[in-house]
C-alpha cells in the first residue's frame, strides 16, 4: 500500500512533525524544563493554605483573628476517667486518685502545659460517672502527633494500675498519631503501587517493555515537573497535600492515556504498512489532535473548581490544570520525538503471546479480524447499530435507574466513627467522650475579639454567654474561657448538644450563632465574636459549596459544549457529549450514595453505610469525571468523523470509529479503574468513596457510554450527527487536523475546506 500524500495542518500536526525533524532538541528542551520547573519550585518552596484561607464567613474571619494576634492554639488532649461498673461514681476515692495519678504522669512527661483537674473546672459528667482531665501540648500544634507518645505510654501505665476504671486519651495530637501510624505508611503505598500498576497494564496492552516505558515515564515526567511548578504557583495560590495527590492521580491517569493514545495509533499506522515517518505524520495529525481537544477540555473542567472561592478545591483545580497542560504538551512535543529516535526499537523486549504481531498471527490462523479491530465489540457494534433504538432505550434506562438513588444524597464531613468505624480503639475512646460529655470531644469555639478584653461590661458579656448557651440547651457544659490579655481576645469553647450527630450538632450551632450571641456578646459596642470549630467549619463549608456548586456547573458545562462544537463544528455532536457526560456523572454518584449512604453491596467492596457521602466529593467527581469521559469521547468521535471525511456512510464510521478505538480506550479505562480502585481499598471512607466513584464512572463510560449509547445516538441522528447551522460559520474552525489528506487512502483526498456531510 502507498503512503500516500501526508500533508497535514494544525497545531498538534506541526508540534509532531517539527519534534520529529528536531528529536534531540525537543528532547533536551523537556528534560531542561522538567529539571528547571523542579529545581525552581524546590527553591521557592511551597506555600501552605492557611486555616484563615479555607473558608470564608464566621470560620476563617475566627483564623484570621487568631493568626493577626499571633496566637496559635495548641493541640488539645483529654484524658476520660470512668468507672467500668455503672456504680462508680467520678467523685470516689478511687477516680480522685487515678486523676491525680494522670495529672502527675502527664506532667513528668513535660511535653504538656496547663493540665486541668476535672474538679476544678467541673468536667464531670451529668450522670456523675465520667471526668475529663484536660491539657495542651507544648510546641507547635501541627507536629504536636510527633511528641505525644510519651503522653500516651504515661497515661498507659497509669491504666495499668487502676483496672477497674477506663483511663484513655483522645485529642489532636493522639488521633494524628493514630491515623498516621495506621494509614500514613498505607495511603502513600497506594500512590506508589499506582504506577506499578499501570505499568503492568501497559505489558499486557503493548506487548513490548519499551512501548510500555514510554507512557509511564512521560507521565512521571509530567508529574515531576508539575509538582515543581505547583511550589512556584504556591506563591500565588496556596496548596495543600490533597491538591498534591489529587494531581499525583490526574497526571498519571492522563499521562498515561495520552501516551497511550498516541502510540496505539502509530502502532496501527506501521501495521497498516506505512513507514515510520508517515505513521508518525499521521498519529500527530489524528490523536495529536484528540489529544490537543481532550487536554484543553480538561483543563477548563478543573479550572472550575477555581469558581468555588474553596482555597482546597482552588488549589486541586489549579494543581490538576497544570498536570494536564503539561502531559498534553509532552505528549505532542517529546513523545514524537521519542517515537522518531526509537523507531522500530519501540518494539524492543517483546513479551511472548502478548504482542499485537502474535495475536495478528493467531488471528489470522483463526479467522478473526487482524486490523486491529475489537472482535467482542464488532459484535456488540452489530446488535447495536441493528437495533439502536432499543440499545438506546435498554441502555439509557439502565443508567437512569443506576443514577436514582442519587436524588436522594445527604453530604456532609464524616466524624471520627464515620470515616474509621470500629477499626480503631480511638474511635469507642471518641464516642464514650461524646456520650458522656455532648460536644465535648469537638466543642464550638468562639474567638473574642475586643478593644479591652478584661472590661467589666466583656467579662460581664461573657459570662451571660456562658450561661444562656447552657439554659438554651445548646450545651450541657463545662463552658470554658481561655484569655489572653496582652492581645485583647478570649476563646470560649461551647461543647455541643448532639455531639458527634452533626445534623443535631448544628441546630445547637445555629442556636449559638443565632440567639445566644446576639443577646449577649453582640450587644456590647467593638466586640468581634466570630465561633468556629469542626461543626462550625462542616456547616460553612457546606454553605459555601452549596452556593458554588451552580457557577461551576455552569462553567465547566458552557465551556466544554463550546469547545466540542468548535473542535467537530457540530451542533449535534457538541449536544450529545454534553447529556451523555451528564449521563455518566449521574450513574456514578448513583452508585455512590447505593453503596455508602444505603449500604447496599458495601461489604462488596469493604465499605460501610455510613448514611452519608463526605460533602467535597460530589462537586469534585463533576469536575474530574467531566473533563476525563472527554478523553474518550474526544479520541472515539474524532476517529467516526475522520472515517467520515474519508467517504464512509455515518453508520460504516460508526462501526470503523468504535471498534477501531476499542482496544485502546480498554486499555486507558482499565489503567484508570485500576489506578482509582487502589485508592477505594484504604480504610478511610472518604478514599473508598472517592476510589469507588472515579472507578465505577470511568468503567461505564469506557463501555455504556461510548460502546454502546453513543453509537446508538449516532446511528439513529445518522446525518444531523454533523448538523452545523450556517450562522454559526463565523466561529472559529478547529477541525482541519483530521482533515482527509492527513490519513493516506486510496480516495481520492478531500479538498480544503469542503465539509463532508454538513
Amino acid at each position: 500500500m502507498g503512503n500516500g500524500d501526508t500533508r497535514v495542518r494544525g497545531l498538534a500536526a506541526r508540534a509532531g512533525g517539527w519534534s520529529a525533524r528536531h528529536r534531540w532538541a525537543a528532547v533536551g528542551i523537556w528534560i531542561l524544563f522538567v529539571v528547571l520547573a523542579m529545581g525552581l519550585g524546590s527553591a521557592a518552596g511551597t506555600v501552605e493554605v492557611k486555616d484563615s484561607e479555607q473558608l470564608s464567613g464566621e470560620t476563617s474571619r475566627a483564623a484570621a483573628i487568631a493568626e493577626d494576634a499571633g496566637i496559635e492554639e495548641p493541640a488539645g488532649e483529654t484524658v476520660l476517667i470512668q468507672g467500668r461498673d455503672s456504680g462508680v461514681k467520678a467523685t470516689d476515692t478511687e477516680v480522685r486518685t487515678a486523676v491525680d495519678a494522670v495529672m502527675k504522669a502527664v506532667e513528668a512527661t513535660g511535653k504538656v502545659t496547663d493540665v486541668t483537674s476535672p474538679y476544678d473546672t467541673d468536667s464531670i459528667s451529668k450522670d456523675g460517672r465520667s471526668a475529663l482531665v484536660q491539657f495542651d501540648m507544648r510546641g507547635s500544634a501541627d507536629t504536636a502527633g510527633e511528641r505525644v507518645e510519651p503522653v500516651l505510654k504515661a497515661v498507659e501505665d497509669v491504666q495499668k494500675d487502676h483496672g477497674s476504671l477506663r483511663i484513655e486519651e483522645i485529642g489532636s495530637a493522639s488521633m494524628n498519631k493514630t491515623f498516621d501510624d495506621a494509614f500514613g505508611d498505607d495511603f502513600k503505598q497506594a500512590e506508589y503501587s499506582a504506577v506499578p500498576v499501570a505499568l503492568g497494564i501497559l505489558l499486557v496492552a503493548f506487548g513490548a517493555v519499551v512501548a510500555a516505558l514510554v507512557p509511564v515515564a512521560l507521565a512521571i515526567t509530567a508529574i515531576v515537573a508539575t509538582m515543581g511548578l505547583m511550589g512556584l504557583v504556591s506563591h500565588l495560590q496556596p496548596m495543600d497535600d490533597t491538591a498534591s495527590s489529587v494531581m499525583l492521580l490526574v497526571g498519571l491517569a492522563v499521562g498515561v492515556d495520552y501516551c497511550l493514545f498516541y502510540l496505539r495509533r502509530e502502532r496501527e499506522e506501521r501495521a497498516a504498512g506505512r513507514d515510520p515517518e508517515t505513521a508518525l505524520r499521521i498519529a500527530a495529525a489524528t490523536s495529536g489532535r484528540a489529544i490537543i481537544v481532550s487536554g484543553v477540555t480538561v483543563c477548563v473542567a478543573m479550572a472550575g473548581m477555581l469558581f468555588t472561592g474553596l482555597a482546597t478545591f482552588q488549589a486541586m483545580g489549579l494543581a490538576s490544570l497544570m498536570v494536564v497542560a503539561v502531559a498534553m504538551v509532552g505528549s505532542v512535543t517529546v513523545l514524537p520525538a521519542l517515537l522518531s529516535l526509537l523507531g522500530h526499537r519501540v518494539e524492543k523486549g517483546r513479551i511472548p503471546f502478548l504482542h499485537p504481531d502474535k495475536r495478528r498471527a493467531r488471528n489470522a490462523r483463526s479467522g478473526k479480524p487482524v486490523n486491529g479491530e475489537s472482535r467482542f465489540w464488532t459484535s456488540v457494534l452489530r446488535v447495536v447499530l441493528a437495533k439502536p433504538g432499543i440499545s438506546l432505550v435498554v441502555a439509557a434506562g439502565a443508567l437512569l435507574a443506576i443514577a436514582a438513588p442519587a436524588l436522594g444524597m445527604k453530604t456532609q464531613n464524616l466524624t471520627l466513627d464515620q470515616e474509621f468505624g470500629d477499626s480503631l480503639p480511638i474511635v469507642a475512646t471518641y464516642e464514650r467522650v461524646n456520650e458522656a460529655f455532648p460536644g465535648g470531644s469537638d466543642p464550638a469555639e468562639v474567638v473574642v475579639k475586643a478593644d479591652d478584653i478584661n472590661s467589666a461590661e466583656v467579662k460581664s458579656a461573657i459570662a451571660d454567654f456562658r450561661a444562656q448557651a447552657v439554659s438554651s440547651g445548646a450545651s450541657r457544659g463545662p463552658v470554658e474561657v481561655k484569655v489572653h490579655d496582652s492581645q485583647n481576645l478570649a476563646f470560649v469553647y461551647v461543647p455541643l448538644v448532639g455531639g458527634s450527630d452533626l445534623d443535631k450538632a448544628e441546630k445547637s450551632l445555629e442556636t449559638i450563632r443565632d440567639e445566644v450571641r446576639p443577646a449577649t456578646l453582640g450587644k456590647v459596642d467593638g466586640v468581634e465574636a466570630p465561633v468556629t470549630g469542626q461543626v462550625a467549619g462542616s456547616k460553612d463549608f457546606n454553605d459555601q459549596l452549596a452556593g458554588s456548586v451552580a457557577p461551576v456547573f455552569v462553567f465547566v458545562v458552557v465551556f466544554a459544549f463550546l469547545l466540542m462544537l468548535l473542535s467537530f463544528r457540530s451542533l449535534t455532536i457538541a449536544i450529545t457529549s454534553i447529556v451523555l457526560n451528564l449521563l455518566s456523572v449521574g450513574a456514578a454518584y448513583g452508585i455512590l450514595v447505593g453503596v455508602f449512604q444505603h449500604g447496599w453491596g458495601a461489604s462488596l467492596v469493604g465499605a460501610e453505610g455510613v448514611g452519608a457521602i463526605i460533602t467535597w466529593l460530589p462537586l469534585f467527581l463533576f469536575v474530574i469525571l467531566f473533563g476525563l469521559s472527554m478523553d474518550y469521547h474526544v479520541f472515539v468521535v474524532s476517529r467516526i468523523r475522520e472515517a467520515r471525511l474519508r467517504g464512509l456512510s455515518t453508520r460504516d464510521a460508526i462501526q470503523h470509529g468504535v471498534v477501531t478505538t476499542a482496544g485502546v480506550v480498554t486499555s486507558a479505562a482499565v489503567i484508570m479503574v485500576a489506578v482509582f480502585a487502589i485508592f477505594g481499598t484504604l480504610s478511610m471512607q472518604s478514599m473508598k468513596q472517592m476510589g469507588v466513584g472515579l472507578a465505577a464512572a470511568v468503567l461505564i463510560d469506557a463501555t455504556i457510554i461510548r460502546g454502546v449509547l453513543l453509537p446508538a445516538v449516532m446511528a439513529l441522528l445518522g446525518e444531523r450527527n454533523w448538523y452545523f447551522p450556517k450562522w454559526l460559520n463565523r466561529l472559529p474552525d478547529l477541525t482541519h487536523d483530521e482533515a482527509a489528506e492527513a490519513v493516506a487512502t486510496p480516495q481520492p483526498p478531500a479538498v480544503e475546506g469542503e465539509k463532508v456531510g454538513v
